[in-house]
This record gives structure tokens, sequence and C-alpha cells, in this order.
């Protein structure tokens, strides 16, 4: 884990989560199955409000990081509700998996030459997403701290 920290550094991981959720906002707009992007369905708009969530995180962790703080219940608030987005994360990866598995369901119809290669970066985007996920936790845990709120009140000298 040590070589992988090391590889994988806080910033690092977090302009890798920022481009991956940048792409899949695109892509989520994306209709595989016309080569169209389709921006009137509402459906469309679910992952890129949930990921207002990650981006929100994404925030908090630089903030604390730079300014040496240690994390409050806010921070912990919104970590929890990225657990429940994670959920939402790994619901696309199966949906994802699903439609490029639907290609043999369709040998009757035409499907346009990106339906692979679009179908297999969403995959492999939605695939790496909730991994990244899972390091910047870790990272919050390394370099912000732990969520110790026990004490917390007692301990808190403004004065120091």
């Amino acid at each position: 884990m040590n070589l992988i920290s090391n590889l994988l550094t806080w910033k690092r991981n977090s302009i890798i989560i920022l481009t991956i959720l940048l792409a899949l906002i695109v892509l989520n707009f994306y209709g595989i199955y016309t080569n169209r992007f389709y921006f009137l369905k509402p459906d469309n708009y679910i992952f890129p409000l949930l990921s207002l969530v990650h981006f929100l995180y994404l925030y908090v962790i630089w903030f604390k990081v730079t300014e040496d703080e240690l994390p409050d219940p806010k921070m912990r608030n919104l970590e929890y509700l990225l657990y429940a987005v994670m959920i939402v994360y790994l619901f696309k990866i199966y949906d994802s998996a699903l439609v490029l598995n639907s290609i043999t369901d369709f040998p009757q119809h035409i499907m346009p030459s990106t339906f692979k290669p679009i179908g297999t970066i969403t995959l492999v985007l939605y695939c790496l997403l909730p991994l990244f996920t899972l390091m910047s936790f870790w990272h919050r845990k390394q370099h912000i701290g732990q969520y110790n709120f026990k004490n917390y009140n007692d301990n808190l000298n403004i004065w120091q």
C-alpha cells in the first residue's frame, strides 16, 4: 500500500477522479445505441447531480489537507453521503455491462461503429471510479485523520 500511496498521491488521485467524473458526465448524455447526445432526457441529469457530492468531497479533501485541518462532522456526513452515491456507481457498472452485452440481443439491427469502444470506455471508467474513491477515503484517513468526535469538544482549545 505504501508503493501505491507514493505513486498515487492525494493530488493525483483527486485529479484522476475529477477527470473520470467529467468524462462520465459527458458520456452520460451520449446515447450508445443511436450515436447521439440527448440533453432533454431527465434521466441523464441524475448522475451529474449525484456527482456534485463527489466534487464537493474532493474540494473538502483538498481544503483540509492544504490548510492542515482536522476532520469535522460536516465532512463525515459528506463522506457518508458519498458512500450512498457509490451504490449508484455500482449500479451504473452493472447497467453499463448490461448495455455492452446487449449487442447480441439485436443481431438484425445495425449498431453504430462507436458502440463497443464507447461502451467499453464507459464501463472501464465506471469501474475505476469506486476504486479511486476508496483510495481517496484512505488518503483522507492518512492526511486528515480519523473521525473521532467523542472527545472533540474537550480537546478543542481555540486559544492555542
